[in-house]
């Protein structure tokens, strides 16, 4: 590509891009945010997890006239904002005001409670403070302080904004991969990881993941796993080193109403998954995804076991009667066998297997063994 082409591409990618800059203050942002004005996507807010020293901190800051790091934003087509990053900046001041919500944290933080600053390093007689309990003047010095806005105005690209926001939100705070996933693909469209969700809370597939660690699910993994089924289900020829961009690019192409590159059949596909999980929570509930050990299937959990056998497991799916209890001990016995099988074992434990080659041969054993399955 020659120069001229080059500043060509971006000047035409610049065209699709529409920004405001906005010096607002805290108070005026919390009245916006009281008034429906200024939205915070749920997902969004579950990933605050600052400390209440870190909040302290940065209330201490906003007291000491210290230069705060802009705010984004992006423009609803109703002219309403939704944050995108400053979320653990505006959060602290909210809870100040008694404004937040945080059910996800322990203990949780509720509409009403109010930050009691603590761990100021700056100025130690503000720690055991309340906002009510403050001088008027540092009140008011607190509603007056200002910080930069950014805000994409609409009819910016979404694909610009989607790819904003996953920019602005890699790096900082430790989110993990799904978190991420779920805040920045709502950037381009919300059905497909609205319909994962929802899949997330099906009883069958909950009781056949439930040995997943609890840090694994406040993380989000059981929506990763769901992602993970339907990505390997209609996407795993495209699948080449990495499973989290894999996964990321499998949700963009299904969620990018302009990609044409996916037809993801929502009716027919929940049919299939909830026939899926409903089988193998009959057959091995729990212990559906668990390792072979010298008592029988253990009750852990092994994501190379969810891929093998849940992709696997479509091959014959059709021929399984959930109703017939002869076709339930059948496949239970016959998982059973493949989870003790020498060469699943040597493709489902150690290091290295998170890649093609592993990948379709975990696969390819239970298609194989299961394709033996007298019903």
């Amino acid at each position: 590509m020659g120069s001229d082409d080059l500043i060509l591409s971006l000047e035409q990618s610049v065209e699709k891009v529409h920004t405001q800059s906005l010096d607002l203050s805290f108070n005026e942002l919390l009245d916006m945010y009281i008034d429906g004005e200024l939205d915070i996507n749920p997902d969004y807010q579950r990933l605050f997890r600052w400390s209440q020293g870190a909040q302290s901190r940065f209330i201490e800051s906003l007291l000491l006239e210290m230069p705060v790091p802009p705010i984004y934003v992006v423009e609803s087509e109703t002219g309403k904002y939704q944050l995108i990053d400053g979320l653990q900046r505006f959060s602290s001041y909210l809870h100040l005001r008694g404004k937040l919500v945080a059910d996800h944290l322990e203990p949780a933080i509720v509409d009403g409670d109010f930050l009691e600053l603590q761990e100021c390093d700056i100025v130690p007689d503000l720690n055991g403070y309340k906002y009510d309990d403050l001088p008027t003047s540092l009140k008011i010095r607190l509603k007056r302080a200002f910080v930069r806005v950014e805000v994409v105005r609409k009819g910016s690209d979404s694909k610009f904004r989607y790819h904003m926001f996953k920019r602005l939100n890699t790096g900082g705070e430790a989110l993990t991969s799904q978190q991420l996933r779920n805040c920045t693909i709502r950037m381009l469209d919300s059905t497909f990881i609205d319909f994962v969700i929802d899949k997330s809370r099906s009883e069958n597939f909950k009781a056949c993941i439930s040995n997943i660690s609890k840090q694994q699910g406040l993380g989000s993994f059981d929506q990763e796993l769901v992602l993970r089924y339907f990505a390997l289900k209609n996407y795993k020829d495209k699948f080449v080193h990495d499973v989290a961009d894999f996964l990321t690019e499998y949700m963009e192409a299904v969620s990018d109403p302009e990609n044409g590159e996916i037809t993801f059949d929502y009716a027919q596909e929940d049919v299939v998954f909830e026939k899926l999980f409903l089988v193998l929570n009959k057959a091995l509930g729990d212990k559906s995804f668990g390792r072979a050990g010298r008592g029988g299937v253990q009750s852990n959990f092994s994501v190379y076991h969810y891929e093998g056998i849940c992709t696997g497991l479509l091959s014959k799916l059709d021929e399984i009667d959930p109703e017939n209890q002869a076709h339930i001990d059948a496949l239970k016995e016959s998982i059973e066998k493949i989870k003790a099988d020498e060469e699943f074992i040597s493709v489902t434990t150690g290091g290295g297997k998170n890649s093609p080659g592993p990948l379709n041969k975990r696969i390819q054993i239970v298609i194989d063994k299961l394709d033996e399955l007298q019903l």
